[in-house]
């Protein structure tokens, strides 16, 4: 078998950023090619001389990276900081009007909070917490909606060095629970509800379902009232957010933690099921999340930054709460869904806010681009200068649309690859300085030694021959560890080539430019006949036909191939009824072989209203190839926002 993996997919276009975008960039390729040659030159001294300029230490660090115990790198581990204070005290002096949050709800209701206000809620709430019990180094769950106390509870945890680990308010009673015993909380900070597709999320109800199954650790809940519908209090265990807040004072003295602190776990799914507490530091993360800002998103004084995510993931993490606010930024958060009441919701946000710098998901955009250019058309998104993408490759279609629909032709797109593991953006362009072409994240950041290696680990020189993407060196925003599980941290990100690399279990080419695709994930690879192909190339080919919206290709086990290519596909007009058209079926499996070749024409193809995805938008592929195996769904399917999906995935409906 091939030691590479055969890429398929051919995309040749470039597009260059607008002169006036260059001139008034931060960026420009020639700032980008010394910071290039700096790093180069000293990786570590590069890493801390940003750390020095870009953050405020209240005691100065004169380590940089440890790595004598590697894969167990720290960075300015003498160093002392509070990430709370360089995200809002240290911006007070002179941007303390500024406004920092824009928050609009699902219903409309609009609020505001400067800088000195977040300051005042956040101490409050931080001296509340302190009130309860809550200790430096305690562990705090949140599981909220998108809302600015969301972000107020971050910060508050991180004031007083509390780790707090965020659950995303669409997860089940039971996904809570197990994170909530995983990490050992002592406090669990949730609403009665949140808003989401004209429907209240019971966050309340499903919180009092995981502490009735367990949690023994959870000591306290603290309810803030969002939705105001009826649900339990539980006396002496629970207190509502106005409630605790009262009376306490509107200042709360940081606590100086060494850089190293974890600042906090967040849960992304394994593939034993068992969820992974992602653990970060405190120093080194702020770094990354806070240049990133600066390099990637271009982000200006006068700038509006909408980051569509919800803080149950890293993307809000680092690109709602913490790197914006790190750089005295204005930020949009938006509770409820991106097709309530319709499809023009996310432009109406843009267009009401003057919103500058936009960045969503592909499965988004895709899902917004089905419904056609008629709701974008009808809004006014001339202040959006800059576009961005992020949680999965954005297959050539969807860039294109986003790039003529939404950017006028005149944004470029920063397409970031990242992962909730490397804590900030590692591939990415650099908008005022580089070319970018449809579904390539481009370059390595500076700072960032991203290499393709073979199943043996070596390096890839040919252009186009895929392998697995690994970083070469450490970098300050990395994973620390899994909590509680460090043999799982060692064998899943550094097992596979002897510790020589972290390996980001993702599969990537790089063509005659130098550019990076990514073609999925490790496990998204097919073996058919003796060619490794990548999924997401098939899906792209499936996609690039007029007549299909989404696509999503997994294989099934074949005694011929090895591996068949099961694709499930949603078309742009109606699904064939029982989900079978075997006419359409054959034309698009032909398209596909135009597109790429016949190796990767389908096997199967199954036609539904939707693929099956969380709410964050992620499609559980996992769920896929149970049904191509013809197999009965046992896991877990609560997380998803449609199970009815399933049914007709399966040819039942």
């Amino acid at each position: 078998m091939s030691k590479t993996i055969d890429s398929t997919l051919q995309e040749d276009r470039t597009f260059n950023p607008a002169i006036e975008f260059t001139k008034n960039a931060r960026i420009n390729a020639e700032k980008l090619a010394e910071l290039r040659q700096a790093a180069a030159q000293d990786h570590e001294g590069f890493w801390g001389n940003l750390a020095k300029s870009e953050l405020s230490w209240h005691k100065p660090f004169s380590k940089l990276c440890d790595s004598s115990n590697a894969p167990h790198y720290t960075w300015f581990e003498d160093g002392e900081i509070n990430v709370s204070y360089n995200c809002i005290d240290r911006h007070l002096e002179t941007h303390g009007n500024k406004t920092a949050i824009i928050f609009e709800g699902e219903p409309g209701d609009v609020k505001k909070l400067t800088y000195q206000q977040l300051y005042t809620e956040t101490c409050q709430f931080a001296n509340a917490l302190k009130a309860q019990g809550i200790q430096k180094g305690d562990r705090v769950v949140i599981y909220m909606p998108m809302i600015p106390e969301a972000v107020i509870a971050m910060q508050a945890c991180a004031r007083i060095g509390a780790i707090h680990s965020v659950v995303f308010g669409g997860f089940s009673a039971e996904s809570l629970k197990d994170r909530i015993e995983d990490a050992g909380a002592k406090m669990l900070i949730t609403a009665d509800g949140g808003n989401r597709g004209g429907k209240i999320v019971e966050l309340k109800k499903a919180t009092d379902k995981a502490l009735a199954e367990g949690c023994p650790s959870i000591n306290s809940v603290i309810v803030y009232q969002r939705t105001a519908h009826p649900i339990t209090m539980q006396p002496g265990r629970d207190i509502w957010w106005h409630d605790a807040i009262e009376g306490q004072a509107t200042d709360c003295t940081p606590a100086w933690v060494s850089s190293e602190h974890p600042l906090f776990l967040l849960y992304t799914s394994g593939s034993t099921g068992k969820p992974k507490g992602v653990q970060h530091s405190s120093g080194g993360y702020l770094l990354n999340a806070a240049v990133t800002m600066q390099w990637v998103f271009d982000i200006h004084e006068s700038d509006i930054f909408f980051c569509t995510a919800d803080v149950g993931w890293i993307t809000g993490h680092t690109y709602v709460t913490y790197g914006p606010l790190a750089n005295a930024a204005t930020i949009v958060m938006y509770e409820g869904g991106p097709v309530f009441p319709d499809a023009g919701r996310f432009w109406k946000l843009c267009q009401d806010h003057q919103i500058t710098i936009f960045y969503t998901a592909p499965t988004a955009i895709r899902a917004l681009m089905k419904t056609g250019d008629d709701f974008p058309n009808s809004y006014d998104l001339s202040s959006i200068r800059l576009l961005g993408t992020v949680g999965e490759p954005i297959n050539p279609e969807a860039w294109m649309w986003y790039h003529r629909t939404i950017g006028k032709e005149k944004c470029p797109i920063v397409d970031t690859w990242w992962q909730t593991e490397t804590g900030a953006h590692m591939l990415s362009p650099i908008p005022g300085a580089m070319a970018t072409k449809p579904g390539s994240c481009t370059l390595a950041l500076p700072g960032i030694d991203a290499e393709i290696v073979d199943t043996s680990g070596d390096p890839i020189t040919a252009p186009n021959k895929g392998g697995s993407l690994v970083i070469k060196k450490p970098w300050p925003s990395m994973i620390r560890t899994i909590w509680g599980d460090d043999a799982r941290y060692q064998k899943t990100y550094w097992g596979e080539f002897d510790n020589r690399y972290y390996v980001a279990g993702d599969n990537a080419r790089r063509d005659k430019d130098g550019y990076f695709w990514i073609m999925g994930r490790t496990d998204d690879v097919l073996n058919v006949s003796g060619h490794r192909l990548g999924t997401m190339e098939i899906e792209s080919a499936l996609v690039a036909n007029p007549k299909v919206a989404e696509a999503a290709v997994v294989g099934r086990p074949d005694e011929l191939k090895g591996e068949a290519i099961f694709a499930y596909v949603v078309l742009k007009g109606q699904r064939p009824e029982g989900g079978i058209d075997e006419t359409l079926t054959l034309e698009l499996r032909n398209w596909v072989a135009e597109q790429i070749g016949p190796i990767a024409k389908p096997d199967d193809m199954r036609f539904a209203d939707n693929l099956p995805k969380t709410r964050s938008g992620k499609i559980m592929r996992r769920l896929l190839r149970t049904i191509a195996k013809g197999e009965e769904i046992t896991s877990d399917t609560s997380t998803l926002e449609n199970e009815s999906i399933l049914d007709q995935l399966q040819g039942k409906a």
